[in-house]
């Protein structure tokens, strides 16, 4: 008879990942974002424990964004005050603040526990080429465009 395996919190290792987010489709770069941040691509991975790793992307701002993205769907929040709904294009957000964008497309695809926050904590997004992270020694990691 086989066990399952559970991961113990002394068993986790972490392994800090750069991405180039350079002409990539957002939802595609997304996609494998998230299963980083989850440790899906572990054999050590269980759904009640973090174990994921830490990512961090470099030239946010020229991220690709493909189809209606850029004119079409409006994203919207509020302030909890009457009156306080603010909407804008996902192509204006874009332009505004590319790190937001990113941070709002993973933060969607990952669960919607407890474990989100801090899978969260371990995601960093640049607009440029430059990060304060190279005492980590990040390994660089390339998706298909």
């Amino acid at each position: 008879m086989h066990r399952t395996y559970v991961a113990k919190p002394d068993e986790i290792n972490r392994t800090w990942w750069v991405v180039d987010a350079e002409g990539i489709p957002a939802g595609r770069l997304a996609v494998d974002i998230a299963r980083l941040l989850q440790g899906k691509h572990k054999t050590t991975f269980t759904p009640h424990m973090d174990t994921g790793d830490c990512v961090i992307v470099i030239n946010a701002d020229k991220l690709a964004l493909t189809g209606n993205n850029k004119r079409g769907e409006e994203l919207f929040r509020h302030s909890q005050y009457p009156g306080g709904l603010k909407s804008i294009t996902r192509g204006d957000l874009m332009a505004k603040r590319p790190d937001k964008m990113l941070q709002r497309i993973v933060s969607g695809m990952l669960p919607k526990t407890r474990l989100r926050p801090r899978m969260m904590k371990r995601f960093k997004i640049y607009s440029g080429d430059a990060h304060p992270h190279s005492a980590q020694n990040p390994q660089p990691i390339s998706f298909n465009k």
